[in-house]
């Protein structure tokens, strides 16, 4: 039986944390698919094609990593894709009341998909895409915090 992972968020834009999660995901799982979920609450600096062309130019080398994007329920896009489980990263404490909230519907929703949580790198623990493009925006110091072909699309953003 193969093992399909969903590793989903807004990416907006995939930053070096979310880019880590994904690589230890598909060390664990014969697919990932990485799904960039449109959240019409948000208001992106990225639209969806082009956060989907940059995971997919950072995710390249990854040969069991693909990308989507869905606009509904996150749990009816697991079903769909067959996948096993729903992969979601944690920085801090903080993050794990929302986390289960989540987790705890979508378990409501559908018991038959786990949803595992990994434990981001300290090094990235700090790190979210607003924050990076807060930064950008102001022409801070960005390399390092997301990879190369997000840091040039964020400059040519904030240009």
């Amino acid at each position: 039986m193969t093992k399909i992972a969903v590793v989903p968020g807004s990416f907006d834009p995939i930053t070096m944390g979310h880019l880590d999660i994904v690589k230890r995901a598909s060390s664990i799982f014969d697919e990932v698919k990485v799904v960039v979920m449109n959240n019409s609450s948000k208001n992106p600096l990225f639209d969806v094609d082009e956060r989907m062309a940059l995971i997919a130019e950072v995710t390249k080398t990854i040969p069991n990593v693909t990308v989507d994007s869905f606009a509904g329920l996150l749990i009816d896009y697991a079903v769909e894709a067959e996948a096993n489980a729903i992969i979601r990263g944690l920085r801090a404490v903080s993050d794990f009341e929302y986390e289960m909230q989540i987790t705890s519907m979508n378990r409501f929703l559908n018991e038959n998909i786990e949803t595992l949580f990994m434990v981001s790198n300290n090094q990235y623990s700090f790190l979210s895409s607003s924050i990076v493009k807060e930064v950008a925006k102001y022409q801070g110091k960005i390399s390092g915090l997301v990879p190369e072909a997000v840091e040039k699309a964020l400059i040519e953003k904030f240009k």
